[in-house]
């Protein structure tokens, strides 16, 4: 996944979840964060981020902040929309005989929906962009949406459908993401309930730069 332009700037402050201010060439500006998460870790004032303009009319800001380099010198992708479009370029790779986004499933909208021959498969992607010690943790802000995708996951798998759980790992060098249990111990609960129940929990480790996410093979 690539991003048409992309454009330095400096993290300035972030008044809410939706806005930063942010420097650009010594111009104060503000910019849409494509991140409802907390990020507090990441948007530190001072440090490096990378904004997008969309181009899209009408909009009350121009751009877009979607990455970010930690105080460790990680670079991190923190658009939220950015996990599925990788992983649809990803699945395409794939040769499934039918693939279907945004598919409906009980209660809930799952991710994919996937077919090869008899072979059925449900797969919900979540984007990790928090990261201590070179592990990675979700979420970062309590889901309540996510303890529901996990359930209808197992469910499905108690059906006999193939189910996925896949943790798009929006930086480089993490190898796995575990539950933030601090942050939301019923996501962790649900998580063992879901692998007990057969989901399969997959990691897709990326490579990151300013204008690009790609998951490594």
């Amino acid at each position: 996944m690539k991003y048409d332009n992309i454009k330095r700037a400096v993290f300035i402050n972030r008044p809410n979840r939706f806005i930063a201010e942010v420097d650009i060439d010594g111009r104060r500006e503000i910019v849409h964060v494509k991140n409802t998460g907390r990020c507090k870790e990441l948007l530190i004032p001072g440090c490096e981020v990378w904004l997008t303009a969309p181009g899209t009319p009408d909009r009350k800001t121009k751009y877009d902040l979607v990455a970010v380099r930690k105080e460790n010198g990680i670079l991190f992708n923190i658009d939220s929309q950015a996990p599925n479009k990788v992983v649809k370029e990803w699945l395409d790779r794939q040769n499934y005989d039918l693939l279907i986004p945004e598919y409906r499933y009980g209660d809930s909208r799952i991710d994919f929906y996937m077919e090869s021959g008899d072979a059925r498969c449900l797969m919900e992607v979540k984007g990790c962009t928090l990261e201590v010690d070179g592990i990675g943790y979700f979420p970062d802000a309590p889901t309540v949406r996510g303890v529901k995708h996990l359930r209808e996951l197992a469910a499905a798998a108690k059906q006999g459908c193939k189910a996925i759980l896949a943790f798009v790992i929006q930086m480089d060098g993490v190898l796995e993401v575990r539950p933030n249990v601090t942050t939301h111990a019923e996501f962790g609960i649900a998580l063992d309930e879901a692998k007990a129940a057969g989901v399969e929990v997959l990691f897709l480790k990326c490579h990151v730069e300013p204008d690009t996410l790609v998951i490594i093979d």
